[in-house]
């Protein structure tokens, strides 16, 4: 029985998103990002991703890789220098739910 409810509460975590932002404050903090990859998340410039319907657990890895260093780009790394986790969870969320 403890085995069971272990498992069960591995899945319910691994089915749970890790990455919960909130989504109005995300759009509230996406003037930064809206030079680059356009207004509604859809870049203007082919150089540059677009983000509009990525997924939000992808979108927070790559922020937090280019804070990091991880990911190595300096002009990113400019960008999110002063971004805490709750607003790289924001603006993914923000992202996420563009189409």
């Amino acid at each position: 029985m403890k085995k069971l409810t272990l498992a069960v509460a591995a899945t319910v975590l691994m089915a749970s998103p890790v990455f919960a932002g909130d989504a109005a404050a995300g759009k509230g903090k996406s003037m930064m990002c809206a030079a680059c990859h356009g207004m509604a998340g859809i870049s203007a410039v082919p150089t540059y991703p677009n983000l509009a319907g990525q997924k939000e657990a992808y979108l927070v890895k790559q922020l937090k890789d280019f804070k990091s260093g991880k990911r190595n780009d300096p002009t990113m790394k400019g960008m999110v220098a002063s971004l805490q986790d709750a607003d790289m969870a924001d603006l993914a969320a923000y992202y996420a739910s563009l189409k």
